[in-house]
């Protein structure tokens, strides 16, 4: 299985000068993903999807001695799309903001993923999120109950073709390792004060 981290974006919504993923928590942010990727064991290698949006994200994970694979840069989903042609085996997909992962709860999330699925979506209850003080930009209906998206996805590429649309499952996993991702300056903000 291959470790997808996704760090190409603008992070606009962090409405800083610095790059997102460089942000420290302890150390910078994407390091902490790909620390929790190293020590899950389950990768047979690990792949940071970069664009020019983010110069020194890029810069930063190539002196780690991480695979870089370079997309356009036009945006979360169509990064992902741009580089699943690239792969014939099983990937998880992680946003590269998540400081809390650790190789646990990618272990965990393994353990209820069916791998026979083409697309799974790891969800966090909304009820859920709120009482951690974050916030989602949207959310999804999910077997009666409002969820957001955790950046976490589990895609068996051979399955995905020129875009056409496949089946998602879902699983909710309320998990505040996976549910920690910083998308606002306040998200930042609770990380820290933590």
């Amino acid at each position: 299985m291959i470790g997808l981290v996704m760090c190409g974006g603008k992070g606009t919504r962090m409405k800083l000068p610095e790059e997102k993923l460089l942000l420290k928590y302890k150390k910078p942010l994407i390091e902490h993903v790909l620390t929790a990727f190293e020590n899950s064991k389950i990768f047979s290698k690990i792949v940071c999807v970069t664009s020019s949006n983010a110069p020194k994200t890029r810069e930063f994970v190539s002196k780690l001695g991480v695979i870089i694979l370079e997309t356009n840069g036009n945006g979360y989903v169509e990064d992902l799309g741009e580089s699943l042609h690239t792969f014939k085996e099983l990937i998880f997909v992680a946003s590269g903001d998540m400081p809390l992962l650790d190789s646990e709860v990618i272990r965990k999330i393994m353990e209820l993923v069916n791998t026979g699925d083409v697309w799974t979506s790891i969800l966090v209850r909304k009820s859920f999120l709120q009482s951690l003080g974050l916030e989602a930009e949207f959310f999804v209906n999910y077997n009666g109950e409002e969820c957001a998206y955790t950046g976490i996805s589990i895609v068996d590429p051979t399955r995905v073709k020129n875009k056409q649309p496949v089946r998602e499952s879902c699983i909710i996993f309320d998990d505040k390792r996976i549910a920690t991702n910083l998308n606002t300056k306040k998200d930042y903000d609770l990380i820290c004060a933590t």
